[in-house]
């Protein structure tokens, strides 16, 4: 199939509206999952029966043919942080978005310089885990719908611009992404200069940012309607879990309430 084709028939794609329970039901998972244990790895992939592979595994299991390419459900990205940063802890696709244009890639049957392997036809969700282990023993996890987050931020339109019908490329690769990082989706603001606007107004106290921080959290939370999951990981528990909405407010800061 060409990669028209591939990318006009994901758009076709309706939204489901009754996706919640679902992302909601991953979001819990990896975060008790991932929670009780340091990942040895930064990425995985999280099958239909939430079975958890790290990349080089699900390739073996790939090319022994114990799995098929639909079986990836789930692509987790995850980071590590020593100290705080308000704009990663709130709103961790601001600085975690360049992902989904790799997931999304993949889904489409392309191998790129990051995403080493083949085949992940299956791919559904983006899963961003970010740990704060020295920030009151935070873990964030959001989960986002990988097809409708890629529509909301012009994806599709960029990566048939920039490819066409040709062969993908590093070089090609590297354009979608700088190109797609440069959107000024979030009121304005592209992705950097909003996740620097966020951090200014939650870790430096500039409140004059406040109208800009409102239409920035507004923009992000209809653009990746993510779910998000606070866990606690000396306590080994969940501490939030809800689905981000255009009228949720900001995340609060670990550091407002109470050990």
């Amino acid at each position: 199939m060409k990669v028209g084709e591939l990318l006009k028939r994901l758009e076709n794609v309706k939204i489901n509206v009754n996706k919640i329970n679902e992302k909601r039901e991953i979001a819990e998972y990896i975060a008790q999952k991932l929670g009780v244990n340091h990942p040895e790895y930064l990425r995985y992939f999280m099958t239909k029966d939430k079975t958890i592979y790290d990349f080089d595994k699900y390739e073996n299991l790939l090319k022994s043919n114990k799995i098929s390419s639909g079986d990836a459900y789930v692509v987790i990205e995850i980071d590590g942080f020593f100290g705080y940063n308000g704009a990663k802890y709130r709103y961790p696709f601001l600085s975690g978005g360049i992902y989904l244009v790799h997931a999304y890639l993949l889904k489409l049957g392309f191998k790129t310089w990051y995403y080493h392997v083949t085949a992940a036809s299956g791919l559904k969700y983006l899963a961003l885990v970010y740990r704060f282990t020295e920030a009151r023993h935070r873990m964030v996890v959001e989960v986002a719908d990988i097809v409708n987050a890629a529509i909301n931020t012009n994806l599709p339109t960029l990566i048939f611009d920039v490819l066409g019908t040709k062969n993908i490329t590093p070089d090609k690769i590297d354009e979608i992404r700088l190109q797609f990082i440069s959107q000024k989706l979030f009121a304005g603001y592209d992705f950097r200069k909003a996740e620097e606007i966020i951090y200014e107004y939650f870790d430096d106290d500039w409140i004059s940012f406040a109208n800009s921080v409102s239409a920035i959290n507004k923009a992000y939370n209809q653009i990746f309607q993510p779910y998000r999951v606070e866990y606690h990981l000396k306590k080994k528990q969940i501490i939030a879990s809800y689905e981000r909405t255009p009228s949720s407010p900001p995340p609060n800061s670990p550091y407002s309430e109470e050990e």
